[in-house]
């Protein structure tokens, strides 16, 4: 597994290098080609400038893509003083660091490095999500006490989809990039409900459950048909966007009572079948885990009782490699785990983890002290890239100091109150904070890769939504993949499957409903205005609209038996798709002028 995701992220980046040769060595293009900019904006998508920003764009017309078609002089200049080459969040400006910094000469290098960094990034938002924002989810939901399926559809799929939702989130903030958040939700939906499903069929040959199918296809299809309404009218209103949540919400509650009216027929027929009578498996939304509660751990424990220290129980609290594991894995895993290291490290020491399976809880007493401290100063300094931790209180303390004095007495407090072999009381509130944490260390990585998206579309002079459908799309789905692709090979095929509907249904509503109605919040208008990238949002949209309709009519004819064949079908399907944006994208499909 590892060895494959090392193979993708290499092709994401030699796709990056070979798009920046193509561009070299064919010239620039004309601006009659790729995607369609109004003469008042700068790129598609949400357009909520101020107007005296607007009256700037229409009176300079320049747009940053025109960067490119400038002399090498002038184009550092040009990237600082206009506007559209502005970015809103972030920490690092890509634009100024390829244009400004790197030499003409050496910009396939700069490009490279992006290449690697939105990899790492990528590689970032993945530990996060699994190792750290979804077992607080857990926890939470554990503290609160909700049922399996409610957490499933809820807590443990909003951490599933954490990378998809919150790139979204960040791409709506920005009128610019508005049009990778529809790319990357419509291209993560298309990937999903064909390479992905049909991966799955093609590992391992199963009888889908009938009456959870069709209840994610209709409901996804409800999704998709709102979004493409949403962008024909050409905006999103104030009860629009309430709509989408209100639909997920709606979506919540039907999978709850699917539940309780399938658990309740079958303990009915349990009660007057006859020994031997078949139950009713075909529909059954549980597929039975085979549950090993034998834990391997347990041969490395010392037969002799032993005592660590304060300082032994931190050392090991903040060591992210296990050396048993090390040993006996391959030399990807090994390569791909050096990797991870520093950013596990990072997280390790700003991000409490609860995990309620444990006897203690997880609880570990000098560090999780230590998260009193470091998890406050990271949520002040990645909140809006850290404009409110710097800024100073009456001219004479930062806020992020104030956040660290006050933690540190807290610590202090928590550390002297406490013991290292029993957790307090009110453990459960770290998994609050760890929650919260690590879902803005979600948010400013995702920040990051909408910037260097952005950045790319410049040097490349592609749209937005191709950038969304393909990169983002597939970074922020490749885990995903991998991990419904080993539940079917371990002989859970049904499993994965309705995973792929659940995670997107979600990411579709809530990143799209979510991210307007923030937008909303912040306008005078209370509307979120839509221009969409020309013809390759429409090809994008129907694209997915066609793919869930063929699911919806083969698969019942197929009496829910999904065979290798319809897997390689749905590949085809993606791989036609692809090209068909692909050559929309570059003016080889276009509609006639009149």
């Amino acid at each position: 597994m590892a060895g494959r995701q090392l193979y993708l992220y290499s092709l994401l980046s030699f796709f990056c290098v070979g798009l920046l040769m193509v561009e070299m060595v064919s010239g620039t293009r004309g601006p009659h080609i790729g995607v369609h900019i109004s003469s008042q904006f700068s790129a598609s998508g949400v357009n909520q400038i101020p107007m005296e920003d607007v009256s700037i764009q229409v009176g300079s017309r320049h747009q940053c893509r025109d960067v490119c078609g400038l002399n090498v002089s002038d184009r550092c200049p040009f990237i600082r003083t206009t506007p559209d080459c502005r970015s809103e969040g972030g920490y690092l400006n890509y634009l100024e660091g390829v244009f400004c910094y790197f030499p003409p000469d050496l910009l396939p290098l700069a490009v490279t490095l992006y290449a690697f960094w939105l990899l790492y990034l990528f590689l970032i938002l993945g530990v996060t999500a699994a190792k750290f924002f979804c077992p607080n989810l857990s926890a939470i939901s554990t503290v609160l006490k909700l049922s399996h399926n409610v957490a499933g559809v809820t807590f443990l799929a909003f951490g599933n989809g954490a990378p998809d939702i919150f790139s979204a989130l960040v791409a709506f903030s920005d009128p610019r990039t508005a049009g990778l958040a529809f790319g990357a939700l419509f291209g993560a939906g298309v990937l999903v409900t064909t390479v992905v499903a049909g991966g799955i069929a093609i590992l391992r040959p199963f009888t889908a459950a009938s009456r959870p199918f069709l209840r994610d296809i209709i409901f996804y299809m409800v999704a998709v048909f709102l979004t493409f309404t949403a962008l024909y009218l050409g905006r999103v209103t104030l009860p629009w966007a309430l709509g989408y949540l209100g639909l997920y919400v709606f979506y919540v509650i039907t999978v709850v009572l699917c539940t309780w009216i399938y658990r309740w027929q079958r303990r009915r027929s349990l009660v007057y079948s006859m020994p031997g009578t078949p139950e009713m498996l075909s529909d059954s939304e549980e597929e039975p885990v085979s549950s090993n509660s034998y834990d391997y751990s347990e041969e490395y424990r010392p037969l002799l009782f032993y005592q660590e220290t304060t300082a032994q129980i931190l050392a090991h609290a903040l060591n992210p490699l296990d050396y048993r594991k090390w040993r006996s894995k391959s030399v990807s895993w090994r390569a791909l785990k050096v990797f991870k290291l520093p950013v596990e490290f990072l997280l390790l020491l700003t991000v409490p983890v609860v995990d309620p399976d444990k006897e203690d809880g997880n609880w570990k007493r000098p560090l999780n002290c230590l998260h009193l401290v470091t998890s406050p100063l990271v949520l002040v300094l990645t909140l809006q890239s850290g404009a409110y931790g710097v800024y100073e209180i009456g001219g004479l303390l930062p806020v992020w100091a104030v956040v660290v004095i006050a933690g540190t007495a807290v610590a202090a407090v928590t550390f002297f109150a406490t013991s290292n072999s029993e957790p307090p009381r009110l453990h459960w509130l770290f998994a609050f904070l760890g929650f919260l944490t690590s879902a803005l260390w979600i948010n400013a990585a995702a920040t990051e890769v909408v910037n260097i998206l952005q950045t790319l579309g410049v040097v490349f002079r592609l749209s937005n939504t191709v950038l969304g459908l393909t990169l983002l799309a597939w970074g922020n789905s490749i885990g995903d993949a991998f991990s419904d692709f080993t539940l079917a090979r371990q002989g859970y095929p049904r499993m994965a499957f309705s995973a792929c509907f659940g995670g997107i249904i979600l990411n579709l509503l809530v990143g799209v409903g979510l991210g307007c109605l923030l937008q909303i919040s912040r306008s005078p208008t209370a509307e979120v205005k839509l221009e969409p990238d020309g013809l390759l949002v429409w090809v994008l949209a129907g694209a997915l609209g066609l793919s869930l309709v063929c699911s919806l009519v083969s698969v019942p004819l197929q009496c829910f038996q999904l065979s290798r064949v319809y897997g390689f079908c749905l590949l085809l399907f993606y791989g036609s798709f692809l090209v068909v944006a692909l050559l929309t994208e570059f003016g080889v499909i276009h509609l006639k002028s009149v």
